[in-house]
């Protein structure tokens, strides 16, 4: 990686953020001196600079190759920001889109005859627990700091954060896992994991409560995954081959089973099995071509 290169993806870590930041409080009416003001929006524009002429050279580079316009584009962007820094950004907007989805009472991308099977429950508390205790870390800070300016940067920053713990809420409400009407099998939570089993690659489905230790996403030596919510999963799965997924910050993972967390396990397991042919069913016999003779 070129000097140049390595500067322009620092820069690009810290543009955004830089720049949401200081848009939020000019709308929000905080006032900022005039210098400070000028000064951000300078320091930004020369970032975006650096930005532009490294995405450019990347992208003339793509296109001596003889990679067509798109593709081009596609991959100088793909060098210039850092994976994670993509996908933090758009986790983040399908969050905020879930809130909006959450309000209207709808649900993200449900087929006809699928089966949601939502996996909130050991998380609803705690999830309100923490928009309560930024709220009253609002309260306190506004109570305690006296400095207008400072008081008014805090406040716009702890009202998004409470925005963001209800966003994140609510695109596990409105993304559920799905088992769809052939039996095929969507794990999801929230905008941050989405992993699809066709019906084909399934081999059993058990109620299966466990405890594993870790963060989110979880990949054990033997090729486990564990999808846990409020450090449980409640079912698992058993696939006849690795199915490969990509976790929340980018890297990429496979797995042989799949443990996740239902609030309703033993319908997320029903729905998963094929129903079985009854083994007292009579089988169907053709009818006969000579017809009766009366007695």
């Amino acid at each position: 990686m070129t000097p140049g290169l390595r500067v322009a993806r620092a820069a690009a870590w810290s543009v955004l953020p830089a720049e949401l930041v200081l848009v939020v409080c000019v709308v929000a009416g905080v006032r900022i001196p005039v210098g400070v003001l000028l000064g951000a929006e300078a320091l930004v524009v020369a970032v975006l600079v650096l930005d532009a002429s490294v995405l450019w050279r990347l992208y003339a580079a793509r296109r001596r190759d003889g990679t067509g316009r798109r593709a081009a584009l596609r991959s100088a962007v793909g060098t210039l920001v850092p994976v994670a820094l993509r996908r933090l950004v758009v986790h983040e907007f399908r969050a905020l889109h879930s809130l909006g989805l959450w309000v209207v009472r709808r649900r993200h991308r449900v087929p006809e005859g699928a089966l949601p099977v939502p996996y909130t429950e050991p998380q609803t508390g705690v999830m309100y627990a923490f928009a309560f205790v930024s709220v009253l870390e609002t309260v306190v800070l506004a109570l305690v700091i006296p400095w207008p300016l400072v008081h008014a940067i805090l406040l716009v920053v702890d009202v998004y954060g409470v925005v963001v713990v209800f966003a994140i809420h609510a695109a596990c409400v409105t993304r559920p896992h799905l088992v769809g009407a052939d039996g095929s099998l969507r794990l999801r939570y929230g905008a941050l994991f989405d992993l699809r089993v066709p019906a084909s690659a399934i081999v059993s489905a058990r109620v299966d409560r466990r405890f594993p230790g870790g963060g989110l996403v979880r990949v054990d030596e033997d090729g486990t995954l564990d999808l846990a919510v409020g450090s449980q999963t409640t079912v698992t799965v058993e696939l006849t081959e690795p199915v490969e997924f990509v976790r929340p910050l980018g890297r990429r993972g496979s797995a042989r089973t799949l443990r996740f967390n239902a609030d309703d396990p033993r319908a997320a397991v029903a729905a998963l099995k094929p129903p079985l042919a009854s083994p007292l069913t009579p089988e169907r016999t053709a009818p006969s071509s000579t017809p009766d003779l009366p007695a």
